[in-house]
């Protein structure tokens, strides 16, 4: 599978070309811009602990494909990942208003609460700062809206699945 994969897309850089292919037993062979690099993937719980070139890395994602937010080895960036399964967008339906509640994907401790009731909230705009294994993981907006309830204040100790934030989604 090829991926096109752009770090810190809001500074304007440049995709990388990642192909990755899966051998016998579930091994990952995997090019970065066309140089072979040795990886091996194991997941703990949410988390994945990757081995890279011989370098472990721990990583934590967050948010939705294309747009993620990945935390590992104390640093943090956002990424934006396009498939060549992706094909057009689909064709736009109006829908309804929802509302969504963002939960907690893990448990850990609330060290930032960025909006309030009644912002308004862009999709992939950090809602809540958690720390979790002493890394801190953003919970991102799903979608576009405004905020109707925080339902968590810093030095909230939460629970996987804990409710964090409801936003009413804009009609689309």
């Amino acid at each position: 599978m090829r991926y096109l994969v752009t770090l810190q897309p809001e500074l304007g850089s440049e995709p990388a070309v990642v192909t990755l292919d899966e051998g016998p037993g579930g091994a990952l062979s995997a090019h970065v811009d066309g140089r072979k690099v040795e990886i091996d993937v194991a997941w703990i719980g949410p988390q994945a602990s990757l081995l890279v070139d011989h370098h472990v890395v721990d990583v934590a994602a967050s948010g939705t494909l294309p747009d993620l937010v990945l935390v590992g080895s104390g640093s943090r960036a956002r990424v934006h990942v396009q498939t060549d399964r992706i094909g057009a967008a689909p064709p736009t339906v109006r829908r309804p208003a929802q509302t969504t509640t963002s939960c907690s994907p893990m448990p850990g401790r609330v060290i930032r609460v960025a909006v309030h009731a009644g912002d308004s909230v862009r999709k992939g705009q950090t809602l809540v700062v958690l720390e979790a294994m002493k890394m801190e993981n953003e919970v991102l907006a799903a979608g576009d809206g405004s905020v109707l309830e925080v339902h968590v204040t810093v030095g909230t100790t939460v629970e996987a699945n804990a409710k964090l934030v409801t936003v009413r989604g804009a009609a689309t």
